[in-house]
């Protein structure tokens, strides 16, 4: 009930959230489960021309939670891709790999994205858990991007 009356009232406010608070709320819903898509409508209205403020971390929840819900538009998937492009640098390990993994997931090739990841995920693999490096090798599969030297590494 909470999300669903949070869903029902949210959208005329989203312009008050922060990117944080927008990242957020999209994993949130994708996380419980909860189906809501003309909040996640709203939200990718709101966020889209706002994606230039986002850092890495919520660029990369952002599309983790669009693609955990199952919305998968391709042009706000390009949109983050382009955006996160110019913030790689500041990625982690859970970040790159729930990045790679949402684009998988929502079948959009981002083949500069997924280099750029392997370029900056390649000397920090150990800082990667398991679940990370499993998720990160079967999103380059996935989306058919090469990464020879990232898939020895691993």
């Amino acid at each position: 009930e909470l999300f669903d009356a949070i869903a029902a009232t949210a959208p005329p406010h989203l312009g008050e959230l922060s990117p944080l608070g927008l990242s957020n709320m999209a994993w949130a819903f994708a996380t419980a489960g909860v189906k809501a898509p003309e909040l996640f409508k709203a939200m990718m209205d709101e966020a889209a021309p706002r994606l230039g403020e986002f850092n890495y971390h919520q660029l990369a929840s952002t599309a983790y939670g669009y693609a955990k819900a199952g919305e998968k538009d391709p042009e706000f998937f390009e949109a983050i891709a382009a955006a996160a492009l110019r913030r790689v640098g500041e990625g982690q390990s859970p970040g790159f790999a729930n990045m790679a993994w949402a684009f998988a997931t929502a079948g959009v090739k981002a083949p500069e994205l997924f280099n750029a990841i392997a370029a900056e995920a390649l000397p920090r693999l150990g800082e990667f858990s398991s679940l990370s490096l499993a998720n990160m090798a079967w999103a380059f599969a996935k989306t058919g991007v090469k990464a020879p030297e990232l898939f020895d590494a691993i």
